[in-house]
């Protein structure tokens, strides 16, 4: 990854976008803001969900056991990334409803193994984390020792017709792609670049509205990458998005304080949301459109 100084660091560049977009206040005909959003027919109390993190520390226990935990707690989706069965298995016997997000492995039947799993445990959905495929030099990546390797399209027809749950892809930061996903069958995305994956690349909420417009309201859409507030939030809804996914915003609060730091976190999240949400007359989550925020 490229140190925050280089030009090129689509952290920085997505940060500056988020920072560069401006709220309008809008104040008659305003009402308490309810945050309840549905998924795939199940009713959650925030849009904000966990990143497809992995191989988390948490406080005197597993890390992605706690942040599941959290979302219990507080009526989140949480996705989970990278791991072993056994761990999605506790994971999801918190009460968490966990979306699994798997690698493109190399060994392809690692991805049927894992794919079977996540259904039997009782997972909401799975996807892939297709920003992984490549190295930065263009070589097929290896991720913690593991081999990953580029699937075909019919592959991934394949993979998805297997699957049994709805499917999203993570990494999506195109329209190009957004159609794809929609031919091939996906239920949802991850407008992501992988925490600046690749430098130079668009920041989501720039490509964001572009995708909403080519999905149609055929795929949930959620927004990755440099989420940490609830203004963020706001942002993302109002530009089409139907969630976001927060990662690095959650670390701290993990390491020092377990599944009530997660909890507590996405509360603070939710509660700045709803406050955006009152001081723009918006009271559900579905009067939340593109008007209220003001591009550069």
């Amino acid at each position: 990854m490229q140190d925050r100084g280089y030009a090129g660091d689509a952290n920085r560049i997505t940060r500056d976008y988020l920072d560069s977009l401006l709220i309008e206040m809008r104040h008659i005909g305003a009402r308490l803001p309810d945050t309840r959003y549905t998924l795939f027919g199940e009713r959650f109390s925030t849009p904000v969900a966990t990143a497809a993190l992995s191989h988390l520390k948490g406080k005197d226990g597993n890390g992605m056991v706690q942040t599941a935990q959290g979302c219990a707690m507080c009526g989140a989706v949480c996705f989970a990334g990278m791991g072993e069965p056994r761990e999605l298995g506790a994971m999801i016997d918190t009460g968490a409803r966990v979306i699994k997000i798997i690698k493109p492995y190399a060994e392809r039947e690692k991805i049927l193994r894992r794919l079977e799993h996540a259904r039997q445990a009782g997972a909401l959905a799975v996807g892939m984390d297709l920003d992984h495929t490549f190295d930065a030099q263009g070589n097929c990546d290896v991720v913690l020792g593991v081999p990953m390797a580029p699937l075909s399209e019919d592959e991934l027809r394949e993979v998805i017709r297997l699957a049994g749950l709805p499917f999203f892809f993570k990494g999506v930061l195109s329209t190009a792609d957004t159609r794809k996903a929609l031919s091939l069958g996906a239920r949802g995305i991850v407008v992501s670049h992988h925490h600046g994956i690749l430098p130079f690349a668009l920041p989501p909420l720039m490509v964001l509205p572009d995708i909403v417009k080519e999905a149609q309201g055929r795929l949930s859409i959620y927004v990755d990458c440099g989420i940490r507030d609830g203004y963020d939030v706001f942002k993302a809804l109002a530009l089409g998005a139907d969630g976001v996914c927060v990662g690095r915003a959650l670390m701290q609060p993990l390491q020092e304080e377990g599944a009530k730091g997660v909890e507590m976190t996405l509360r603070r999240i939710t509660a700045e949301l709803a406050g955006a949400m009152a001081r723009t007359a918006c009271a559900t989550l579905d009067d939340l459109e593109p008007g209220l925020v003001w591009l550069p």
